[in-house]
């Protein structure tokens, strides 16, 4: 008995140390800092420090947004749904982001659409959301991390802008052409400033797909700009260049309708990468495709309100949730919001799963992070300016199953010291 208490003092004490560092650390001294660390294995809290408290997560927030997708999507996403009525193809969308993506190679949908040579109406009263999020800084509308949410997604929702440049010989010397075009082809109205500039560029009001294209003087450079979805509207015009085929949009009944799904890709091909690269319209979309399931239309909010009074009821703290990305700063979680839900999604769907959808050490939002804990930590990140978050899972050098969660708000410093520090504290929970 006593060596056990004697561990146990020894284990505390361990514990304070790695705590206090992380705290005291230069880059997080007058930040707001809040710690939860689990041990699955013994199922009890080691360290707890703000672990109650709320915290503005940034992308931890995919975190209750991937839970949603994998317990309620399936294996494969449902790409759209379709009906037949005499000679008229009746389409009513999914929501489904993958849709023409190009991080993939096969497209059932628009193999499907291509095929149709029947009239094709699509449904126009499935969408009750917005096309940017509550809270989100209206001003980064430019950012290809900050995609307009639509019913049918196209292209990731984002034009690529490319110019080229070509160095020719001539009797006068040598001579340069400018190839600029865009992926896919567009048809909205372009202006070309007269003026050239160091750097390519691309703008558009915040509400028109009007673009005005300056010229720079790189010899490659690509840009992704997001379009104004206007509902269904900019994917339908789109869409009749890459199907060559006039699709109608209508408020019809489904009443008397038949649906059937077509499914395009498998979720974890999704999920992935919405984990990896922390792909924000992703997550978005991921919301959409639920509510749509759930209700028969797309509103993301209705859809939180009724996660939050089921699947997360037992929260330790219950959150504030509002988008499906992180791009807001009205979400508010703890630390053991974060653990428990990593928890519930381990016992769920297996940590097998989990570890394939995560980024371990040195590899996606963890690149050039954790490299020595590579395939030992499994984890998400989160950054906005002022906060950074980390959440996931680490095995200890006892093989043990600790899950955590880090989050820090109010720093005021750069996000990678905070970072580091936060890498110095997990590294030292390898050996807790």
């Amino acid at each position: 008995m006593a060596f056990i208490v004697s561990s146990c003092s020894v284990q505390k004490k361990t514990g304070s140390r790695l705590q206090n560092k992380l705290l005291n650390d230069s880059a997080l001294i007058n930040a707001h800092v809040g710690v939860a660390v689990f041990d699955a294995s013994e199922n009890k809290f080691l360290l707890k420090y703000n672990s109650n408290k709320f915290f503005v997560p940034a992308s931890n927030t995919k975190l209750p947004t991937l839970y949603t997708g994998m317990k309620y999507l399936g294996d494969s996403l449902t790409g759209i749904y379709y009906a037949e009525r005499n000679d008229t193809i009746f389409l009513k969308p999914s929501g489904d982001p993958t849709f023409l993506h190009s991080d993939y190679k096969q497209h059932p949908v628009a193999e499907f659409m291509r095929k149709q040579n029947r009239p094709i109406v699509m449904a126009d009263d499935v969408w009750k959301s917005e096309a940017l999020g509550y809270g989100w800084a209206w001003d980064d509308y430019l950012g290809s991390y900050m995609v307009e949410r639509s019913p049918l997604p196209v292209y990731g929702n984002i034009i690529k802008w490319i110019q080229q440049r070509s160095v020719e010989k001539k009797e006068t010397g040598n001579d340069t052409s400018v190839l600029l075009f865009t992926d896919p082809e567009v048809n909205w109205d372009v202006k070309f400033d007269p003026e050239r500039s160091k750097q390519f560029n691309v703008i558009r009001p915040r509400t028109e797909n009007v673009y005005k294209v300056t010229e720079g003087s790189e010899m490659n450079r690509e840009l992704e700009i997001p379009f104004v979805t206007n509902g269904l509207q900019s994917a339908l015009e789109l869409l009749k260049d890459t199907i060559h085929k006039e699709i109608t949009a209508a408020n019809f009944s489904t009443a008397s309708l038949h649906f059937h799904a077509i499914h395009s890709q498998p979720a974890d091909s999704m999920f992935k990468p919405m984990m990896y690269r922390s792909d924000n319209f992703f997550a978005e979309q991921t919301l959409q495709m639920v509510s749509n399931r759930f209700f028969g239309f797309m509103d993301e909010q209705k859809l939180i309100d009724s996660l939050l009074k089921s699947d997360f009821k037992e929260m330790p703290q219950q959150p504030s949730w509002v988008d499906g990305s992180g791009l807001s700063r009205y979400n508010l979680f703890s630390p053991e919001d974060f653990v428990w839900l990593l928890t519930k999604m381990k016992n769920e769907f297996g940590f097998d799963r989990m570890k394939a959808i995560l980024p371990t050490g040195n590899t996606g939002t963890l690149r050039n992070y954790y490299k020595e804990e590579s395939g030992l930590i499994f984890a998400k990140t989160g950054t906005l300016s002022g906060q950074v978050a980390l959440s996931g899972f680490l095995i200890t050098s006892k093989n043990r199953l600790l899950v955590f969660s880090v989050l820090v708000n109010n720093h005021h410093t750069s996000a990678s010291a905070v970072r580091r520090a936060v890498e110095q504290f997990v590294k030292g929970l390898r050996n807790f």
